[in-house]
C-alpha cells in the first residue's frame, strides 16, 4: 500500500470544499504539470481574470495553489507539498480525459504552450549567434553532460536545485532522475526560454522561478543535489553564491560546479560580461571547503581542433560533510579529458 501523506481533518475538508467547484477542479488539473499566469488561464478557460483571480486566491488559501512572483507578472502551480500533491494526485485519477470540458481546456493549454514555444525561439535566435561563439571555444555541451552524469553516478536524488538555470538544459538532463526539480534564474526572459522547452520536453517535476544566487527563494537543507553550471564567472562574489548554495542542500547533499578553468580570453570579459576568466581547481575546493563541504571529484575536459581547445571547462563535485562524518574519507579524483569525458 502506498504510504501517502494524511492531510489532518479540518484542512482537508478545506481542501475538499475549495477543489469541489468546476472553474477550481478545471484550474487544479491545469495546474497539476505547468505553471500558468492569471491571463494564461484565463484564455484557456474563457472566464474573466477577476472571477479566476478569486479562484486562485480560494485554491491558494486551502493549501492547494502556491502563487511566485516574476517581476509583474505572477505564475501559480500545484503546491510541491506532500499531502497537497498527493491529495491532487488522487483526484487526477479520477478525471476522465475524455470529458469535452476537460479535452478544450487541453487543447487552449496546447495553445498557450506554443506560444511560449514561439516567443523562445525568438528570443535565441536573437543571442545564438554570441552563445554558439562560445561553445566553440570549447569541449561539446554532450561530453561536458556525460561527464558530469558519469561524476554524479546513477543514484537518484529526491530534490534537485538548478541554480543560474538559463535554458534549463540541466533541468532537461536531470528532472528525470529526480522527484522534484527547481530551476533558479535572474532573467525573466531566459526563464520563458526555460519554461518552453520543459514544456516541449513533457517534463511535469520541474519548475522554475525568478531569483538571484545570493539570495535563492527556496527553503534552507532542502535539496539533495544543487548545480551551478556556467554561472560563477558571471558573478562579483562567487564564494557568496557558492556558500548559498550550500545552505540549501539537505544533509549529505551534493554540489556540482561547472565552469572554465583559468583562461585568457579577454573579450568574454568585455563582450559577453564575464567578470571572472575562469577558476583554478584551488579556488574551487576553497569556495567548497568555505562553504562546509567537502570536495570529492574534479574532473577536466579539453578538446582539440580548429577553434576548439581555448577553454578547459572544470566539473567539481563536492558534498555536505554531514554525510562524511561517520564515514572515510573521499579521495580527491582529479582527471583531464582532451576529446570527451573519462570512463
Amino acid at each position: 500500500m502506498l504510504d501517502i501523506p494524511r492531510f489532518p481533518f479540518d484542512p482537508l475538508v478545506d481542501a475538499l470544499k475549495a477543489v469541489a467547484e468546476p472553474t477550481r477542479l478545471r484550474l487544479v488539473i491545469l495546474l497539476s504539470e505547468f505553471d500558468l499566469t492569471v491571463s494564461e488561464l484565463t484564455a484557456i478557460l474563457g472566464q474573466s481574470q477577476p472571477r479566476i483571480s478569486r479562484h486562485l486566491k480560494l485554491l491558494a488559501e486551502a493549501g492547494l495553489v502556491v502563487r511566485y512572483q516574476e517581476g509583474a507578472w505572477a505564475y501559480f502551480r500545484v503546491s510541491h507539498e506532500a499531502s497537497s500533491a498527493g491529495l491532487v494526485r488522487s483526484m487526477l485519477g479520477w478525471v476522465d480525459e475524455a470529458d469535452p470540458v476537460i479535452r478544450r481546456d487541453a487543447e487552449r493549454l496546447e495553445e498557450v504552450r506554443r506560444q511560449r514555444a514561439q516567443r523562445a525561439a525568438d528570443y535565441f535566435a536573437r543571442n545564438a549567434a554570441s552563445w554558439d561563439r562560445i561553445r566553440a571555444l570549447h569541449a561539446s555541451d554532450t561530453d561536458v553532460e556525460a561527464a558530469l552524469l558519469a561524476a554524479l553516478g546513477r543514484k537518484r536524488f529526491d530534490t534537485l536545485l538548478d541554480i543560474g538555470t538559463g535554458t534549463g538544459r540541466m533541468l532537461e538532463l536531470l528532472a528525470p532522475r529526480a522527484e522534484r526539480a527547481v530551476g533558479i534564474d535572474a532573467s525573466r526572459e531566459m526563464l520563458g526560454v526555460a519554461r518552453a522547452k520543459l514544456d516541449t520536453a513533457g517534463i511535469a517535476n520541474a519548475q522554475v522561478r525568478l531569483g538571484d544566487a545570493y539570495h535563492l527563494p527556496v527553503d534552507r537543507h532542502g535539496f539533495d543535489l544543487a548545480v551551478v553550471h556556467q554561472v560563477l564567472h558571471f558573478l562579483d562574489d562567487p564564494a557568496a553564491a557558492v556558500r548559498e548554495a550550500a545552505a540549501a542542500l539537505s544533509p549529505g547533499g551534493r554540489l556540482a560546479v561547472i565552469d572554465f578553468a583559468p583562461h585568457e580570453l579577454e573579450f568574454l570579459r568585455s563582450d559577453h560580461a564575464h567578470m571572472r576568466l575562469g577558476f583554478s581547481d584551488e579556488t574551487l575546493t576553497g569556495y567548497a571547503e568555505a562553504a562546509g563541504l567537502e570536495t570529492i571529484s574534479i574532473d577536466h575536459l579539453v578538446s582539440k581542433g580548429g577553434e576548439t581547445g581555448d577553454l578547459t571547462v572544470t566539473i567539481l563535485i563536492a558534498q555536505d560533510r554531514l554525510r562524511l562524518v561517520a564515514g572515510a574519507e573521499p579521495a580527491h579524483a582529479i582527471r583531464s579529458s582532451e576529446e570527451g569525458p573519462t570512463a
